[in-house]
């Protein structure tokens, strides 16, 4: 049997979840753009090549055209939107799993935890969803080259102006489809896989830096398995024109699998799992080492 854990405080999760996202953002936001270029590059004319030929190539060019800014373009608005979003969702996984304790030192199953997780992927959708679709906006932007938003705040405004609050929160129920299977994912194979490098006999708390590096970063990418055909469709639905699209994402899916096949669910599959790894091992590092920061403050919190 583990040594007694510290009770579950939801809000040190929200604390060192907020510290966690930070760390996410600078680790895999080169990869992100490169993702977000690849997923929507435009269809290539009969007889030209298309725009990037892979992630190492939309690499190069981002790099030779823009430089190492060119790669960490548009990170202010998912520093601002995921520090915020981790400390929500760390918040509700750690609700998630106070709630299906009867005593605190109740230890959970499998399938609680992945229930924990879903209920962090709801809490994360509210705030995500609108992030999500003006990151998307900007990014694209970038790489069309026709600037038609000035920054985040005037996307907001634009998109406000053109289709009211739906227009914001347009791609919601894609989003949902994503992170709430994901998230319960992410969790449950992250307390996974801390148990398994767990020595028998030893705590949590006294995992090895390289252990929860490889834990976060696994997770990182069990989450992205799940995640990535709802991604696709959703950076689709969210970057397409009003009205493109009448029946949501059905239509987004059938048009996907109708012009490139089944594959295309899996498109930016490399970019993401990449990106998958470093910012999840840096995220979770990130979130442990707030943990016994905030434990070792405020032991009663």
């Amino acid at each position: 049997m583990a040594k007694q854990p510290q009770p579950i405080s939801p809000m040190k999760n929200f604390f060192a979840g907020g510290f966690g996202g930070v760390c996410l953002v600078v680790a895999g936001h080169p990869l992100d753009t490169i993702k977000v270029r690849l997923q929507t590059q435009p269809k290539p004319k009969p007889g030209e090549s298309l725009l990037y030929a892979g992630t190492l190539d939309c690499f190069k060019k981002t790099l030779a055209k823009e430089g190492v800014k060119g790669l960490y373009k548009g990170m202010a608005a998912p520093i601002i939107g995921v520090t915020p979003m981790f400390a929500v969702c760390f918040f509700g996984f750690g609700l998630g799993k106070k709630l299906q304790q009867r005593t605190p030192d109740d230890i959970l199953t499998y399938p609680q935890l992945f229930a924990a997780g879903m209920l962090s992927g709801v809490f994360t959708t509210a705030i995500m969803a609108p992030g999500e679709r003006i990151k998307c906006l900007l990014q694209i932007q970038a790489s069309t080259g026709e600037v038609k938003y000035a920054g985040p705040m005037d996307c907001v405004k634009q998109l406000y102006k053109e289709s009211g609050i739906r227009g914001i929160y347009k791609g919601t129920a894609l989003t949902l489809m994503r992170d709430v299977p994901a998230s319960g994912m992410y969790f449950m194979s992250y307390e996974w896989l801390k148990n398994l490098l767990t020595p028998a006999g030893k705590s949590h708390n006294e995992l090895s830096i390289p252990s929860v590096l490889f834990a976060g970063g696994m997770a990182g990418i069990f989450n992205w398995a799940v995640a990535i055909p709802p991604d696709v469709l959703k950076s689709r639905f969210q970057t397409a024109p009003e009205g493109k699209y009448p029946n949501g994402f059905r239509d987004v899916l059938r048009e996907l699998v109708r012009e490139e096949g089944i594959g295309s669910l899996y498109k930016g599959f490399n970019a993401v799992m990449l990106r998958a790894f470093p910012a999840n091992a840096a995220c979770f590092l990130g979130f442990e080492l707030a943990m016994k920061f905030l434990n070792w403050l405020a032991p009663n919190l």
